[in-house]
């Protein structure tokens, strides 16, 4: 039976670091290449895991804590146990677990979403503080929830005949509400729309008018322009009669002055015509 040569013992332990080494490559790029996602929906409230744990034994006193959005955007960091610096985006909904560092974030709103990088260092020395990991995770929120719309009509509550319409699931909505109503006193209307845990108002005073005005009608083109023709001859008119009335008056006065005239004449021719007569009556 033949025996098959041993390999020395300097030798096999450095194959078997050698396949250590390779498997931690291995493994080390494949959490590399694994992107880590997290999803909410919009108003939601989200945790996005770190990639370190601080030990029992530890404190937070021990490290430094950076969580960064798109690189360059820092949104908390901690150092020594304090929070030393903080987006004010993120003002009032970003808190930190002092224990295994996962950032949450409350309520969730669109723009937060993208890459977020976890950075710890362990405060060994104040001068070179070592970096114990580095993780991106990478947040995705989706939807737009739908806002309420509410109404008061002298602070008593109305219901709201309300539509909703959203080009698609990561739109925002257009809301219109419609209400009827039939006013026989002044009256304070408010709408109140709330979305995302923001609300907006606005108040309008409604007034009843005691008398119905009938608004005017402005006159059609024709009526105008019949209007304007039968002016137009009106004063035609009237200039026509102040040039030739006076003449005409003054021919009518100059006809007893004639007539007179003539009986004159004639008064004056019969005396002839008598003497004549009587003349030749002699003879």
């Amino acid at each position: 039976m033949a025996c098959l040569p041993t390999a020395p013992p300097a030798l096999a332990l450095r194959r078997w670091l050698g396949l250590g080494l390779f498997v931690g490559l291995c493994l080390h790029l494949g959490c590399a290449l694994e992107k880590k996602e997290v999803k909410s929906k919009l108003g939601e409230t989200v945790g996005l895991p770190c990639c370190h744990e601080i030990p029992s034994s530890d404190s937070l006193h021990n490290y430094r804590v950076y969580w960064q959005k798109n690189i360059r955007e820092v949104v908390l960091a901690y150092a020594e146990g304090k929070e030393i610096s903080k987006n004010q985006r993120y003002e009032n909904r970003t808190e930190m677990n002092d224990r295994n560092f996962t950032l949450w974030i409350s309520p969730v709103e669109i723009p937060d979403k993208g890459p977020y990088q976890c950075v710890v260092q362990h405060l060994k020395s104040s001068q070179n503080p070592s970096v114990l990991c580095d993780e991106t995770v990478t947040l995705i929120v989706s939807g737009f929830p739908k806002p309420k719309m509410s109404g008061t009509l002298n602070n008593e509550s109305v219901v709201w005949n309300v539509t909703w319409v959203s080009e698609s699931s990561l739109s925002p909505y257009n809301v219109t509400g419609k209400l009827q109503l039939n006013v026989t006193k002044d009256v304070i209307f408010t709408c109140s729309v709330e979305s995302d845990g923001l609300t907006k108002s606005a108040s309008l005073l409604l007034k009843k008018t005691n008398d119905c005005i009938v608004p005017t009608i402005p006159p059609s083109y024709n009526v105008i322009t019949a209007s304007s023709i039968i002016i137009i001859i009106f004063l035609l008119a009237i200039t026509l009669a102040a040039r030739y009335l006076p003449r005409h008056v003054c021919s009518r006065c100059h006809k007893p002055q004639d007539s007179v005239e003539e009986g004159v004449k004639e008064c004056t021719k019969t005396p002839l015509s008598s003497k004549v007569t009587s003349e030749t009556s002699s003879v």
